[in-house]
């Protein structure tokens, strides 16, 4: 299925059923809220890396306007919805300050491995305790997705965007695990470091070598 929707391009990737919270001050993107709430219409964010806008993004329902500013400016809060790719981006739309795309929506797939979702999230908290951060999913771990845990696993915004392009539950669930199995060692070595480190100074309980 193909169809036109209004697009907000962010240096941001925003995944399916992910909530994202935004401040809107630009003219053309006042407009496009307006409209989508008045409507009750999604509006499109592709992601953009280096200056340049990507193919695929998430649509997104305006789910709450926590604020509207004297000036016009909004406060509001949104949801992913379904993965999109862009099919022809249209500049100019008559009567309209924001931009649109002609989209197809890929067939993704949400059933993921239970037991790889697991060992998933052990090797987030691992990862977590290394950094100090405490995170509350709100879920239980057989309820949770990759797309739920997905921003708070230390990918670069490159990463975020290959994992988005992924159809299936289970190419995400081996992407993130991939990324454990790399990043949880380097992590190791610096807890290694700092307890070498630390230790300089005290008093070592060392045997001595043997020369035979």
């Amino acid at each position: 299925m193909t169809n036109f929707i209004p697009i907000f391009p962010l240096s941001i990737v925003v995944f399916p059923q992910e909530q994202v919270n935004l401040h809107i001050f630009e003219p053309r993107y006042k407009q496009l809220i307006i409209e989508s709430v008045a409507q009750q219409k999604p509006f499109g964010i592709p992601v953009v890396m280096d200056n340049k806008l990507q193919d695929f993004g998430s649509l997104v329902f305006v789910e709450e306007i926590v604020q509207t500013y004297e000036n016009g400016e909004m406060d509001i809060k949104t949801r992913g919805s379904e993965l999109f790719r862009i099919l022809e981006v249209i500049k100019d739309i008559p009567e309209k300050l924001y931009s649109g795309a002609i989209v197809s929506y890929p067939e993704n797939n949400l059933q993921g491995n239970a037991r790889i979702m697991e060992q998933l999230m052990a090797q987030l908290r691992r990862l977590h305790r290394y950094l100090q951060v405490i995170k509350d999913f709100k879920k239980t771990d057989n309820a949770l997705t990759t797309y739920d845990i997905a921003h708070h696993s230390g990918l670069t915004i490159y990463e975020e965007y290959e994992l988005l392009q992924l159809t299936h539950e289970r190419q995400r669930q081996e992407y993130l695990k991939r990324h454990f199995e790399k990043i949880i060692p380097v992590f190791e070595k610096m807890e290694e470091l700092k307890a070498k480190i630390q230790s300089n100074g005290h008093f070592k309980n060392l045997s001595g070598f043997d020369i035979k």
